[in-house]
């Protein structure tokens, strides 16, 4: 034998007959009474797009900005899991973890089922993405959550129990009470809320509370909440990925640094300090950050350790555990907890920090989102009319791309700029297939009279999706040679709506005719210079084309259409020069002049004082409402503390301003546009702001369009643009804003209810997020403005209303995006800061009158009509095609107080029907009370063969979710909580729904497809 075979057998002997070190941690430990029991919750964040977009963190690519690969996350938790059957994991975003579903083998789907089934892996939240709670609206919110879990129930037959909101940037009522309790959650975390407010919690040990986020719903959607002591992060030290810098338990004591006493000591000192500031003997440590456990054993093997060494110790008791296991300790041991109510808006992290510039930042991107939702809404709504296919074009692709858009870094603004393009072309793709089902639709619905059915449509209707900047190509076309354009006009309301349309046209002496063949009047309204620039430069970036030549008019023209319907118009060439479409009259008046302008041909007239430049006076004539009103705009500009020693600049999260300026206008006229159904105010302030207000014979507020942009930075000063409305109210520092588009919320300047606030940014503190409206009052009246998009506003001092319009900044505010706010566009080298077109409504009511204008107009404004588009030689339409009709029974519309937020057909053929309540209790002396839906009227020419109530998420029957729910007690309450109104069972004969004031009520509806057959109705 050689020397070196002698050696090998050596060696292997020596292994052989060593003793084993192998230790086997013990971890099965459950909650032990009578100690503080720390619950080790495994957990990882894992943004849906932020520094990288969402596939680029799926995958791990463009790891130079950040090393972060989610499908190394899950592909590492499975085996983790599987080495020892105490170990647990909770995961949240399932825009990431269906992603990683699909590419899985059976055999890897059916271990993770497994391990789901036992409890150790949790799904929790369950939406597509962990949802914003300032910026989103609440229909938003619902539907990406109705994504995510009705994927959960379909591929693993669980409901996740617990919120988990533990990154957003402050938190909504709207998200615990209807997000939380009415999706069946029995508890809710979160991570972020004022810095002062933690501190007087975490003396008072009340970061965990009951929250009572409804006033109209009350105990009956209240949930369990709590408030991490700091952040979502384990506590200092305990941070185990494979290059953190925290001492892992080294108990080799073969080895240098064994440490495990000293790790022991740590923990318990830790657990202690947190316990000092928790009720019971339960508190929760969150084991993990953004994008951990890529490589899961280096937490695991840490924390197995701890638990076994801090166990043997005994001081403390240290378990694996969940948000549902924490949750249902805390349930057990019945005791009494704060109340909580209204919300945790606005967010500072420290003095000088307030979290209140995202309301505004990226208004485009919140627009957009904003337009998508209401699309998406009525194209679903359509897609159930014609029948949904699954094959194709379907409505999956926009569904998809607006659940991703309402992350925490998305539709806040607060992403980089190439992500904020991945949402945006998202959601641009998404668009163009839905855009196919509305069209095909539509023409499906029109050509209904056809034995051809839907297979073989010859109409083409086209849409315009940047009418915004005067771009539409399909109503553009040249009527003079005998043409007309066909516009079919759909409405997703539950009731029949009277409105003025308008789009860009060519012709001047135009006709419009009404389904009947009837011709109503029409106006014709030339473009401004502003929205000619607008068109010119967005098209080309947009679309890399050079539009035609400027169409000559708007065509504005009131229509009437029925609920979840549409009425089609025919326009054509008039053969007498002068005839037709009123031309409307334009007056140019010089500043300095000592006139007063009056505008208005209905009851509501607004003076313009010629001198100054701006509106004096509203008076509406029906309700004698008199009110002096001066509206103007200003810039704040963003503070630099690069040099402090504390440093904050404004940036994408921040507002910090350093000065307000008015800017005073500049142009030298106005101009007044004068005609039968609309007048206008044309007002170029500066060079860069460009503003419209408008008035509409049939209606009584006022509509403001504005244009702002580019920003000028030439200066070398970032600056926040905002727009002031000032009367002469007598507010009292209190306003009131909604919250998601829902609720409103009483807020009051320089006061917190929670705790006595000290008053550090007098502006930002005082900024809430807006997605409907704000308003104040006083003791004769009420000043309503609503919005277009989410926004940032207040009332900074008494009588006025403040939004934030746009911001663009030069420097980044030191919360992790490392990029500043300065958005561009740009065609070859010609760059440009970013534009902003949008618009804002007021009104002015007495008090107690101005709920029902808030309510209908606030959903106009949400689903606003929408427009089709064909072009033709003779008259076929009108002839051959069904020129009105309505998805609904046509004797019946919705109550005044109801919407429809949901019709929608599901892939297996069942229906998912959500109607609304748009009333809180006290709101409006008549519309804020019971009110019913009959389902029969909804569905016409359909036997109702079963309808089955569900939770909000549309996870489970709504009477089981109601069976499971706890009952939390509630500190000074005598017990039992008060009754609330709310409707009552659906009689399966009546099949009437009842709805009481803020409710919402979700149904799966099975048709008789045998029975059905669609009736149109003419």
């Amino acid at each position: 034998m050689g020397i070196v075979g002698l050696y090998g057998v050596v060696l292997l002997l020596g292994i052989l007959c060593a003793e084993s070190k192998y230790m086997v941690y013990n971890t099965s430990a459950g909650i032990v009474a009578g100690k503080i029991n720390v619950h080790l919750v495994p957990h990882t964040h894992d943004d849906v797009g932020w520094l990288k977009t969402v596939d680029q963190y799926y995958v791990g690519s463009n790891n130079s900005i950040q090393g972060a690969c989610v499908q190394n996350v899950l592909d590492s938790i499975v085996p983790a899991l599987l080495a020892d059957k105490n170990r647990k994991f909770i995961y949240v975003e399932q825009a990431f973890f269906q992603r990683w579903w699909r590419d899985q083998s059976e055999l890897m789907q059916s271990i993770v089922k497994k391990l789901v089934s036992s409890g150790q892996l949790e799904f929790i939240n369950g939406g597509m993405c962990m949802h914003d709670e300032a910026a989103p609206h609440y229909i938003d919110m619902i539907d990406q959550t109705t994504l995510g879990h009705r994927f959960i129930k379909e591929e693993f037959g669980v409901i996740p129990r617990i919120g988990w909101q533990i990154d957003p940037f402050g938190h909504s009522a709207v998200q615990a009470y209807l997000l939380g309790a009415e999706v069946g959650f029995d508890s809710f975390f979160f991570g972020r809320i004022d810095y002062q407010d933690r501190i007087k919690r975490k003396k008072e040990k009340s970061l965990e509370v009951i929250w009572r986020g409804s006033k109209s719903l009350g105990s009956s959607a209240q949930i369990f909440a709590g408030a991490f002591p700091k952040n979502y992060e384990p506590p200092p030290g305990f941070y185990f990925e494979v290059n953190d810098d925290s001492p892992i338990v080294q108990d080799d004591i073969d080895l240098f640094d064994y440490n495990v006493q000293d790790r022991v000591n740590d923990f318990v000192a830790a657990a202690i300090s947190q316990a000092n500031i928790t009720r019971t003997n339960h508190i929760m440590w969150t084991m993990g950050t953004d994008f951990k456990y890529q490589y899961a054993h280096t937490w695991f093997r840490q924390m197995d350790k701890l638990i076994h060494y801090v166990n043997k110790d005994g001081r403390v008791n240290a378990l694996y555990s969940t948000p549902s296991i924490y949750t249902d300790a805390k349930y057990a041991m019945s005791k009494s907890w704060p109340l909580k109510t209204d919300d945790y808006f606005p967010y500072a992290d420290r003095a000088n920090a307030y979290w209140t510039g995202y309301f505004t930042s990226r208004p485009a991107l919140k627009h957009y989102v904003r337009i998508m939702s209401g699309y998406y809404l009525a194209a679903r709504q359509l897609e159930f009319f014609k029948g949904r296919s699954d094959s194709g074009p379907n409505t999956d692709s926009l569904a998809d791309a607006l659940a991703i858009a309402q992350h925490h870094d998305a539709v806040t603004g607060t992403e980089k700029q190439h992500v904020a393009n991945d949402y945006a072309k998202r959601l641009s793709m998404g668009y163009m297939e839905s855009e196919m089902v509305v069209a095909s639709s539509l023409a499906c619905l029109a050509d209904s009279k056809s034995s051809n059915g839907c297979g073989h449509l010859t109409t083409n209707l086209q849409q315009c999706p940047l009418l915004n900047i005067t771009y539409c190509p399909a109503s553009e076309i040249d009527l003079s040679h005998g043409k007309k354009l066909i516009v079919v006009v759909y409405n997703s309301l539950g009731w029949k709506r009277e409105d003025v349309i308008r789009f860009p046209v060519v012709n001047e002496d135009v006709i419009v005719r009404d389904s009947e063949g009837r011709e109503i009047e029409s106006q014709l309204v030339p473009p401004f210079d502003a929205y000619v620039d607008l068109r010119n430069y967005y098209v080309r970036a947009y679309l890399g084309i050079n539009p035609k030549a400027v169409p000559k008019y708007w065509l504005a023209f009131t229509v009437s259409v029925p609920p979840l319907g549409f009425s089609t118009y025919t326009i054509s060439a008039s053969k007498t020069t002068g005839a037709g479409s009123t031309k409307s009259s334009m007056y140019k008046f010089q500043r300095g002049e000592k006139s007063a302008i009056q505008v208005g041909e209905g009851n509501l007239k607004l003076t313009i004082s010629a001198s100054e430049g701006k509106i004096i006076n509203y008076v509406n004539s029906r309700n004698s409402v008199e009110e002096s009103v001066e509206q103007s705009f200003s810039f704040y500009t963003g503070y630099n503390g690069t040099n402090d020693k504390e440093p904050q600049n404004s940036g994408a999260y921040i507002f910090r301003p350093n000065g307000t300026y008015l800017i005073k206008p500049e142009q030298a006229s106005l101009t007044v546009i004068q005609g039968p159904l609309v007048q206008e105010l044309h007002q170029q302030i500066n060079p860069w702001i460009f503003q419209t207000t408008r008035l509409y014979k049939e209606k009584e507020h006022v509509e403001v369009e504005f244009i702002v942009g580019p920003v000028p930075i030439d200066d070398g000063f970032g600056k926040e643009v905002a727009t002031q409305i000032t009367t002469s109210l007598e507010n009292s520092k209190t306003f009131y804003t909604d919250s998601n588009g829902r609720d409103f919320i009483k807020r009051i300047r320089d006061f917190r209810t929670d705790w006595d606030l000290e008053v550090n940014q007098p502006v930002a503190g005082n900024y809430y997020p807006i997605n409907l409206g704000i308003y104040i009052q006083d003791s004769k009246k009420e000043f309503s403005v609503l919005v277009d998009r989410s926004l940032g506003g207040s009332s900074i001092v008494d009588g006025q209303i403040e939004l934030m319009l746009h911001r663009r900044l030069l420097l980044d505010d030191s919360r992790g995006v490392a990029e500043a706010l300065n958005e561009t566009v740009c065609i070859l080298d010609d760059c440009r800061g970013l534009t902003i077109q949008g618009k804002y409504y007021y009104r002015i009511d007495p008090l107690g009158e101005g709920a029902k204008w808030r309510r209908s107009l606030g959903q106009e404004i949400y689903s606003p009509l929408l427009l089709a588009f064909a072009e033709e030689d003779g008259d076929n339409w009108m002839s051959s095609l069904i020129p009105t009709f309505s998805g609904i029974d046509s004797s019946y519309s919705l109550p005044d107080n109801v919407a429809v937020i949901t019709l929608q057909e599901l892939d297996d053929g069942k229906v998912l029907l959500r109607v609304a309540h748009l009333y809180e209790v006290g709101e409006d002396s008549v519309l804020s009370v019971v009110t019913s839906v009959e389902l029969k009227m909804l569905f016409p020419g359909k036997k109702i063969a079963k309808v089955t109530e569900v939770s909000l998420s549309a996870n489970q029957e709504r009477a089981e979710m109601e069976k499971k729910r706890l009952v939390w007690k509630v500190e000074g309450s005598s017990g039992e909580n008060p009754k609330v109104a709310r409707g009552g069972p659906v009689d399966p004969k009546k099949l009437v729904v009842e709805l009481a004031p803020m409710e919402i009520r979700t149904f799966v509806i099975d048709l008789d497809q045998t029975y059905s057959k669609r009736i149109f109705d003419a």
